[in-house]
């Protein structure tokens, strides 16, 4: 579970330099937000997830590697990216309307790209890491999909932050226009 929020918290500060921040001059609170989805949420869900998925699918023969790769890539993604986008958008105090909307327009488009990235190392994850090593090796390949997923997750809300100030700045122009 540390090593999760770790990485989360990492993830989201690499994000953000990704996104023209400097190296120091990072919002915090944004990554403290994606640390504690990592700490609270991520290491524990995902660690019970590999074990069901062994219990689900306790071939040992090469082709249940595939067979474990779809169940994740379709079934475990969509859930963990509806969770991370949820308890992201209740972290920073959105309405549940707003979470919906964003999630209902991030959702295709984050699946699709996980297919770029996950099914690689998941041949990795169930075809050579026993399961108990499982998330240790996840976490490791996390570091890039959380960069993703927090690019993604805070573009939108970043954008209604900036639209909103925007708003507000020409509704006092006008009301000063109007004195």
């Amino acid at each position: 579970m540390m090593i999760s929020g770790v990485v989360y918290a990492l993830g989201d500060w690499i994000a953000q330099c990704c996104e023209g921040k400097p190296l120091l001059d990072f919002s915090r609170g944004r990554m403290i937000r994606s640390g504690l989805v990592g700490f609270c949420l991520h290491g524990s869900l995902s660690h019970f997830y590999y074990h069901v998925c062994e219990a689900l699918f306790p071939f040992q023969d090469w082709w249940g590697v595939p067979i474990k790769v779809a169940f994740d890539q379709t079934i475990w993604s969509a859930i963990w990216n509806s969770i991370y986008f949820t308890t992201i958008g209740l972290l920073r105090f959105e309405s549940p309307a707003s979470i919906a909307s964003e999630l209902r327009a991030t959702f295709w488009p984050m699946l699709t790209a996980g297919w770029k990235l996950w099914p690689f190392a998941h041949i990795i994850t169930y075809g050579v890491i026993p399961v108990e090593q499982r998330l240790l090796w996840v976490d490791c390949v996390e570091l890039a999909w959380v960069t993703i997923l927090s690019m993604l997750s805070n573009e939108k809300a970043e954008a209604r932050l900036h639209d909103g100030s925007a708003e507000s700045e020409s509704i006092e122009e006008s009301s000063l226009g109007a004195e």
